[in-house]
């Protein structure tokens, strides 16, 4: 949820949201508080100051599933800034061909217009549903208005009433016709969603051909632009589809409210929010450098290029897309590797100088996975209760059952390849498993989890190691 209270937010209060998702890892969300909050000072400079400060990005080191990713991606959640998350390694290559990184920032700014898109959509939602209400009636009633066949009752403004349109719709009912047109009861009947399943012919807006990157060798930008200027050849063309009347009205809906939108405003406020507030998270970048194999020559080689290729996007660079310009030069970079083989100081100088800030994440214990069980807003017990509660079932977990599962995933971690958080989704699709299946047979009935259950379900799975590569 964005704050909208963003500027007055001090970097305690930033690590206090972060709090309510993310365990442990203080120093990394210290880290990015801070990145934030300069981002926010900055904002209130004087022009002729603003344009020298540049990002403080950062590397955090790490291994897998210890928050990384949902650091970054909270911190953009937070601050409503647009976000994407990229491999390091796409961009090599070996078994890659034809991606240039400055696909990164054209990506950046596709999400950034569709965020701006939604804010604006909201603003013209009102109008937008008027016209579409329109326009499904006058598909409803084409030309020629629906035939009324009356017999007499003793009221003149109220009939018994059937009304047949060319689609076939016969329904008779009573209705008050004083001062209310055929085209209104529609109206009303559509309203009512009486009309949902009814089909009727639409034209859809035809999208333009598939494999535009691949044509444009990775410089996707000027062939976009190119292929939007030929109109309609490439794009743009109406076709009929058949489809209900639920259907079509939320192809209707969206086709109005991007009528009402005006694009080149919201792509204006999409490039400043890209430029200024933007953030990159750039994952695996331990394994574009040189002592990621440990040798000098063939695949190093290209990912020192990578690392190149990458450094003027850091650095500051303009970036041509279909949206116009950008420049990287204050988008926020953060990068993540467990550089269990490499370390940071095997990126290339130039690239080490760009990440001023360093901030390394310690592996979960026990403790923290107890936590990332029942303490963030999502925990993991919240979420398989709330499934089951759909069956009617209630799924009770004990603190005992808590602290083996903790135990449990700290264990197997340390004894076989550590995959951090990600462990306890693996032990809870088998803690559950049986439960998950049997689960409509339970309707109304409470299942307890206790240690005992835990040990019975998975001790003999962790005990033999063997099973646990295969199964944990």
């Amino acid at each position: 949820m964005i704050r909208k209270d963003l500027d007055s937010m001090t970097p305690a209060e930033i690590v206090a949201e972060l709090d309510k998702h993310i365990i442990s890892q203080h120093k990394a969300k210290r880290a990015v508080a801070i990145a934030l909050r300069s981002r926010i000072r900055r904002k209130m400079l004087p022009d002729n100051i603003r344009d020298e400060v540049a990002p403080k990005n950062i590397i955090m080191i790490g291994p897998t599933g210890v928050g990384k990713t949902e650091i970054a991606r909270r911190l953009s959640k937070l601050s409503g800034a647009p976000f994407i998350k990229v491999e390091a390694t796409k961009f090599t290559e070996v078994g890659y061909v034809g991606r240039d990184v400055e696909s990164m920032v054209r990506d950046l700014m596709s999400v950034a217009v569709s965020m701006v898109k939604s804010e604006l959509a909201e603003k013209v939602r009102e109008s937008a549903e008027f016209n579409t209400e329109e326009q499904l009636l006058n598909l409803l009633l084409p030309g020629v208005k629906p035939t009324v066949e009356s017999k007499k009752t003793d009221s003149k403004s109220e009939q018994d009433v059937i009304v047949v349109d060319e689609l076939g719709i016969a329904e008779k009912e009573h209705v008050d016709f004083s001062g209310d047109s055929t085209r209104e009861k529609f109206r009303r009947m559509l309203r009512e969603g009486k009309l949902d399943d009814r089909e009727i012919d639409v034209s859809v807006t035809a999208k333009g051909p598939k494999g535009i990157e691949l044509l444009a060798g990775g410089n996707v930008g000027d062939m976009e632009n190119a292929l939007n200027s030929l109109g309609s050849i490439f794009g743009n063309k109406k076709k009929k589809k058949r489809v209900t009347v639920k259907h079509a009205k939320q192809i209707l809906l969206d086709e109005e409210m991007e009528k009402l939108i005006d694009t080149d405003n919201a792509s204006d406020i999409a490039k400043d929010r890209v430029e200024q507030m933007g953030i990159i998270f750039i994952d695996e970048i331990d394994k574009v450098t040189a002592g990621s194999r440990g040798g000098g020559s063939g695949p190093d080689i290209s990912r020192e290029g990578v690392q190149r290729d990458i450094l003027p996007i850091v650095e500051g660079s303009k970036v041509s897309t279909k949206y116009g310009i950008i420049d990287t030069s204050h988008i926020l970079f953060i990068a993540a590797g467990a550089f269990h083989i490499s370390k940071p100081s095997d990126l290339i100088p130039e690239l080490q100088g760009r990440f001023p800030i360093r901030v390394e994440l310690e592996d979960l214990s026990s403790k923290d996975f107890c936590r990332i069980l029942t303490e963030p807003e999502n925990a993991l017990i919240k979420q398989y209760v709330e499934l089951l509660k759909t069956e009617e079932v209630e799924l009770v977990f004990t603190d005992d059952s808590i602290k083996k599962l903790g135990e449990i995933a700290a264990d197997v971690n340390s004894r076989t390849e550590n995959i951090g958080a990600r462990r306890l989704h693996t032990i809870m699709e088998l803690l559950l498993d049986d439960v998950s299946f049997t689960a409509s047979e339970l309707r109304g009935q409470t299942v307890t989890v206790t240690g005992e259950y835990v040990d019975e379900r998975l001790s003999d799975i962790v005990q033999n190691q063997d099973l646990s590569r295969y199964i944990l």
